[in-house]
């Protein structure tokens, strides 16, 4: 995939358990359209994944990653993503607890920082099935810096449960395409 210009390519992880996923995804895919120097450019596949550690019973979750073409900063671009999730009805009460709305910031572009809030890339993205599957489907020639080609580190999770949903797709909102790529 290729950023327009003066915009950088940024990936978002999807992930719900509780509530309607798949009319969470249209939600978010319409507050991305709304964001400021933002243009929807690709989304995955949903998937189904089994939760990964927690000690209690939980929902499987329903996972998607989805390209933006951004002018936004990283923190600008997360405080955004922190804002969908609470609209979403997201709270941050327990860690690893069942959710309406998970939206992770794994990548934007080859930017690789820490600050107090942020870690790009996404700092457990290359250990999750969840994460690499969907992102291989749109972006398969990807390189994750700092770990590598997403095949060989799909084949490092290949024992994770992991299952395509073929039969329902996200539906993209009207002139999503406006900022759609071709992949590389």
């Amino acid at each position: 995939m290729k950023t327009t210009p003066s915009r950088v390519l940024a990936f978002i992880g999807f992930g719900a358990n509780l509530g309607d996923p798949f009319a969470t995804m249209t939600r978010v895919l319409k507050a991305f359209v709304a964001l400021p120097e933002t243009l929807l450019a690709a989304c995955s596949s949903y998937y189904r994944s089994a939760p990964r550690g927690v000690t209690s019973p939980h929902p499987d979750y329903i996972n998607a990653v989805i390209a933006l073409n951004t002018g936004l900063t990283p923190q600008a671009l997360f405080d955004a993503l922190l804002s969908i999730e609470f609209a979403c009805g997201r709270r941050r009460i327990a860690l690893l607890a069942p959710r309406p709305l998970d939206l992770d910031l794994l990548l934007y572009g080859e930017t690789v920082m820490q600050s107090s809030t942020l870690t790009l890339p996404h700092p457990r993205m290359h250990l999750r099935a969840f994460v690499l599957l969907p992102l291989a489907e749109i972006a398969p020639d990807l390189s994750l810096p700092g770990h590598g080609s997403l095949s060989s580190l799909l084949a490092k999770v290949k024992d994770q449960r992991i299952v395509r949903i073929r039969d329902i797709r996200p539906v993209m909102p009207a002139g999503w395409d406006k900022g759609a790529v071709a992949l590389a």
